[in-house]
């Protein structure tokens, strides 16, 4: 019988997903170009490279992948790097290039090796601290050139450098961007069906255009094919192979973690599952053209992914469409795209910049752990103003450290820390025995042990997603949970979000202080769970789930 390799039915939908996110890309590829240093082609090449390759071998069907906020900011800094250590950026093109190359390559090695398991490890604040600061980043660099200045390569030179913003300020270009976050904001509140994105960049630019106004603009786009860029390498200087090596780890461990993020959204608005691994091959290999050619490199998009998913993709075709529209804008309308303003570029990146911040995190930093707290702003403040790469591992370390730390304050008080117990292979208490053989088969009593913290929480969602169907109800025992990390919190507010979307009531038995106190803080009681269905013992519990299940028998629901 031959293999059906491709599903017509679907042709409709893929054309007109990649298209869509292709036109959500085409924007941002040259705004990252232009963060970078490399200028917008390399956004464009960088875009077009991993869009098609990322697509076609990656292990999410409906992934759009291209230059992202946090890929582009990391790639900033190694250009500012290596035109440190060698004096221009054509002299440095071969390490950067180099090293571009290197991070796409132990992406595909972590793809053979099966690191994507490893990934889901990171702490939450150290994630959130370092996409956080990225996008402070993105905001901070982006503050000169939306009022029509050269901007400085770090964050500390641009604040040192303010008084300048001041007296040299172009308010033509000011007045440009401006209506370019005007436009980006406003423009959704008339029509979602075309990209705002795209609207500001080409409103802006035609108003700049005609009115004539006096403000830089990106210049010249080189039209055609890309060649090969890579010649140079051999002859690097043994000096730059730590910054090489360094940079190129930071990049594979990023843009591994940034296509997997967006991978399970794909998953949860399309109901599969992806192939984590086969994920990083396909991106590894894309960031390896992409480099080739002279390109950034990018990682899963969500954004574009998400479009593309609205507007009907549903196969790797649609991600491959997406890059080859950006890759016909290149051969078509490179010389267009000259005209378009830096300010205009600053305009749309300055709100990417404050979208990648995350002030989920943020409004709780009061709330939550103070050991949780104090991780997320030392990454914060190392992404920032100091190295990217350090902010990684100091936070990575320190987080294990304050995680010892209490593991072992807890054993010191006879706690016992032990795995989260199985949904289907859970054991009943002897206080659960008889209500357990009546109602095995819509209630779940999950035992939770030791303290809830990042190392747990992965595997604690994936027993969720197994639950059947004919459970009405879930209990959490949580009377041997003496401690809850911000990790752990805000899977379980995801748990329990999911379980009340799928009309099973959730039932929290025997909170010590410390996990109420941050339920309490971040509102999962009593926006999620109310005060009615939270008991001190599990007898109270059964006898609410059983006078919940009579009264709800007619509907099956709880």
């Amino acid at each position: 019988m031959a293999t059906k390799f491709y599903d017509f039915k679907n042709f409709k939908g893929d054309f007109t997903g990649g298209l869509v996110a292709g036109v959500v890309a085409l924007p941002l590829a040259l705004a990252f170009g232009v963060q970078s240093g490399m200028g917008a082609t390399a956004g464009l090449y960088g875009a077009i490279a991993i869009g098609i390759f990322a697509a076609l071998l990656g292990g999410t069907a409906t992934q759009a992948s291209g230059p992202t906020g946090p890929m582009t900011v990391v790639s900033a800094a190694l250009i500012a790097a290596a035109i440190q250590l060698n004096g221009s950026l054509e002299d440095s093109m071969s390490i950067i290039l180099a090293t571009f190359f290197l991070g796409g390559l132990l992406q595909v090695v972590f793809g053979f090796l099966n690191i994507a398991n490893y990934v889901k490890y990171f702490p939450y604040p150290v994630i959130s601290g370092f996409m956080s600061g990225v996008g402070l980043i993105i905001i901070i660099l982006q503050i000169f050139p939306f009022v029509g200045l050269s901007s400085a390569k770090s964050t500390v030179a641009v604040i040192q450098d303010l008084p300048r913003l001041f007296a040299e300020a172009n308010p033509m270009a000011l007045l440009l961007g401006g209506i370019t976050v005007a436009i980006y904001y406003l423009f959704p509140y008339i029509t979602k069906a075309v990209p705002s994105a795209l609207v500001a960049l080409i409103g802006a630019t035609l108003i700049a255009y005609f009115a004539k106004m006096d403000v830089p603009l990106i210049g010249e786009i080189p039209s055609g094919l890309p060649s090969f860029q890579l010649g140079g390498i051999l002859q690097i200087d043994s000096s730059a192979y730590s910054l090489i090596l360094e940079y190129a780890v930071v990049l594979a461990v990023l843009g591994s973690i940034d296509s997997l993020l967006t991978a399970v959204i794909a998953d949860n608005m399309t109901k599969t599952r992806h192939n984590s691994n086969r994920e990083l091959i396909g991106q590894g290999i894309g960031n390896m053209i992409a480099a080739s050619i002279g390109g950034i490199p990018g990682a899963g998009a969500t954004k574009g992914t998400v479009v593309n998913i609205n507007a009907g993709g549903r196969t790797r075709l649609s991600g491959t469409i997406h890059g080859l529209f950006l890759l016909a804008v290149l051969l078509g309308l490179g010389q267009l795209a000259s005209h378009i303003p830096l300010c205009v570029l600053a305009g749309l990146l300055i709100p990417i910049g404050f979208k990648i911040i995350d002030f989920k995190g943020l409004k709780h930093i009061g709330k939550v752990p103070k050991s949780d707290s104090a991780v997320l702003i030392v990454v914060l403040l190392i992404t920032t103003f100091g190295s990217l790469i350090q902010a990684v591992g100091i936070g990575v370390a320190l987080a294990c450290l304050l995680f010892m730390k209490r593991a072992g304050d807890i054993s010191q008080r006879g706690m016992e820390v032990g795995a989260v117990a199985d949904f289907d292979g859970s054991i009943p208490w002897e206080d659960e025995t008889e209500f357990f053989n009546n109602y095995k088969d819509k209630v779940i009593i999950k035992h939770l042990y030791g303290p809830l913290f990042f190392g747990f929480t992965s595997y604690f969602k994936d027993q969720v997603k197994a639950l059947p169907n004919e459970v009405k109800a879930v209990i959490f025992r949580m009377d041997r949970v003496p401690h809850i990390d911000q990790s752990g919190l805000y899977t379980l507010e995801e748990i329990i979000f999911d379980l009340t979307a799928q009309g099973v009531k959730v039932i929290i038995v025997g909170l010590d202080e410390q996990p109420r106190d941050m339920l309490e803080a971040v509102d999962i009681i009593p926006d999620m769970v109310t005060h009615e269905a939270i008991f001190e013992d599990i007898a109270e519990s059964l006898v609410y789930v059983r006078r919940k299940l009579g009264e709800n028998s007619s509907n099956h629901k709880v």
